[in-house]
């Protein structure tokens, strides 16, 4: 009976995700980066190039293959369809829960250990990122993997927790090549309390094993190149690491974390500090680590929203000790209820009212989000309006948690973080039904395609045109009856009678639908 009462609690636990992770209506993509990434798998499956990544019939040599071959593999045993697409995301996002779970009871024990992976699951960054086909979300599981399996090990005879460690890295360098220095540097304070770690025949052993998957793509890369693929990936590097178009100021982070972990930011930040109080052990990997990550990111050039991804497990952690160090602090206590039953309720119910009388016209949304952002918001607002100060700290948490939970499953069911592109897959919906385009192959025109507005535009396009055909460098090498996307104006193409118009509509500007008479 006890048994099977554990057993019943796993399911419901593992339940309460499934709003969170799962949606099963439309999807669409953005262009930048799932929807390249997207677009690459396709022709992997269509070329059969399974090597090197394309960008129609030209190479890009500044990344490794590694998602690309997931997303195609995905389709090539589920099907042809977006749900296979994300799927590789999916089961990194399960897991990195079940991890944020595991290091949860080894830090505080199995009391409460729901509650850090739900945190996770609701904070709007890591949630953003679990619905979006890109290398990001996978990476950041597969650090939080390395510092679970640095934490498990104890001695020397934890010879599957150290093969664990001397792994990830291996494969964190295929997903993100040399970013993986980061959360090693992050690490290395607690990587040299367990020194005797690099000695060890399973570290070596898990090295080698999680670098065989770059060392067999780039053996088969090379034969296509002028010089080893380390060149270009380092090059891509290089340029990250100077000026450019994502550089951001060296306190950027400062102000991003705290708004990409809402709701549970100023939790976390309690959490970090009071950490400081642990043991060792802890404090090593629950403050150092983030902080040290922290740190270097922003003295990189390149500063991105999805960067810190990497330690939303462990800010997630320090929510949880945020919130119980505060509802057990006389100080502090009634404060928090204070603030969190009344004034943040209040707060979304302005918000919520600003929205629909002020903002409401100026957004593109349907009716069903709409519907979900406004229910979503309220709910959140009572949910939190019922925490009571003489209430149990597991009901408080229950109810802190309830609010964002409920939010999170709306918004996710509406289709907002996951119809990204809705007007725009509608149109090519309608497109495609059209007698006139059936099974007709529709090519490229890419003599315009470089600038940024045009490319995002045609990554998407090309993902819903369902019988893409290869690229041209200008129209003229079309042949007769040939369909095409082009950039070029209607007047350029009315004062030339050998194309004729088919669709153009400003959802898909700059490009329009053309044939060659």
């Amino acid at each position: 009976m006890i048994e099977g009462n554990k057993i019943f609690k796993k399911i419901v636990k593992f339940f309460l995700f499934i709003p969170l992770i799962f949606y099963f209506g439309k999807r669409s993509y953005i262009a930048f980066d799932e929807g390249f990434y997207a677009l690459q798998a396709r022709w992997i499956l269509e070329k059969g190039n399974w090597i090197i990544p394309l960008w129609w019939d030209d190479y890009v040599l500044d990344r490794t293959n590694s998602l690309q071959i997931l997303i195609a593999k995905s389709q090539e045993i589920f099907g042809k369809n977006m749900f296979a697409a994300y799927l590789p995301t999916t089961i990194a996002a399960i897991l990195m829960l079940f991890i944020t779970y595991k290091l949860h009871e080894e830090f505080f024990g199995k009391n409460h250990a729901i509650f850090s992976p739900l945190i996770l699951s609701t904070t709007y960054l890591w949630f953003d990122y679990s619905h979006l086909a890109t290398q990001d979300l996978i990476y950041s599981c597969l650090v939080t993997i390395g510092v679970f399996s640095l934490v498990k090990i104890k001695t020397n005879k934890n010879k599957f927790y150290i093969l664990i460690f001397g792994t990830w890295i291996g494969l964190a360098f295929m997903m993100k090549t040399f970013l993986v220095i980061v959360p090693l540097a992050a690490l290395s304070p607690y990587f040299f309390t367990k020194k005797d770690l690099c000695i060890t025949k399973f570290f070596w052993l898990g090295l080698i094993i999680g670098f065989i998957p770059y060392f067999l793509w780039a053996y088969y890369a090379n034969s296509y190149l002028d010089q080893n693929i380390i060149f270009y990936l380092f090059g891509k590097f290089r340029n990250l690491s100077n000026k450019n178009n994502f550089t951001n100021p060296f306190y950027y982070y400062f102000w991003n974390i705290p708004i990409t972990f809402l709701p549970w930011s100023i939790f976390s930040i309690v959490g970090l500090v009071s950490n400081t109080l642990q043991d060792k052990n802890k404090k090593l990997v629950l403050t150092y680590f983030p902080l040290i990550l922290i740190f270097i990111i922003s003295i990189f050039s390149t500063k991105t929203p999805y960067y810190p991804l990497q330690i939303s497990s462990i800010l997630s952690l320090n929510a949880y000790i945020g919130i119980k160090y505060l509802l057990n602090s006389k100080r502090y206590k009634s404060k928090v209820i204070f603030i969190t039953s009344k004034l943040i309720p209040l707060l979304i119910i302005c918000l919520v009212f600003a929205y629909l009388v002020f903002f409401k016209s100026t957004v593109n949304f349907n009716l069903k989000e709409n519907i979900s952002i406004v229910l979503g918001l309220i709910s959140f607002a009572i949910a939190w309006s019922f925490i009571k100060y003489k209430s149990k700290i597991k009901d408080i948490f229950i109810t802190l948690i309830i609010g964002p939970y409920l939010l999170t499953s709306l918004l996710l069911q509406s289709g907002l973080f996951t119809d990204r592109s809705r007007e725009l897959r509608e149109t090519m919906e309608y497109l495609s039904s059209l007698d006139i385009l059936k099974n007709q192959v529709i090519m490229v025109d890419k003599s315009n395609s470089g600038e940024v507005k045009a490319q995002s535009k045609i990554i998407r396009i090309s993902l819903l045109t369902p019988n893409l055909g290869e690229s041209v460098n200008s129209i003229k090498d079309l042949n007769e009856s040939d369909l095409a996307w082009s950039t070029l104006s209607s007047k350029e193409l009315y004062e030339n009678y050998s194309y004729q118009i088919i669709y153009d509509k400003e959802i898909l500007s700059p490009w329009k639908l053309i044939r060659k008479n």
